[in-house]
């Protein structure tokens, strides 16, 4: 049974942080996407939070640290800001050499 519903595609941009690769934002849905980044600052996962309105964007992505407003303002409210993983991107494993 299939009950997702349909994930927009949202535009991603990189940001300076050290724990956030990149950060997208789809008005229509007001939908925040974020992916992660690993230790070694290689991107990981991608999550999609709802709710988010124009004003909640700006503020997260003109803060002096992204990732401290982040981990302040959205990330602690999962009843105002639901989530969901989109993808799961775990560290990669040592490349292939060839």
């Amino acid at each position: 049974m299939n009950t997702a519903a349909a994930v927009p595609v949202i535009a991603m941009d990189a940001v300076e942080s050290s724990q956030i690769h990149s950060l997208g934002y789809d008005a229509a849905s007001e939908t925040l996407a974020i992916r992660f980044k690993n230790k070694a600052g290689a991107p990981t996962s991608l999550y999609h939070y709802a709710h988010v309105t124009p004003a909640n964007f700006t503020a997260l992505r003109d803060a002096e640290s992204i990732g401290s407003h982040f981990y302040k303002h959205i990330k602690p409210l999962p009843e105002r800001f639901p989530y969901v993983c989109i993808e799961k991107m775990p560290a990669p494993a040592e490349q292939d050499q060839s």
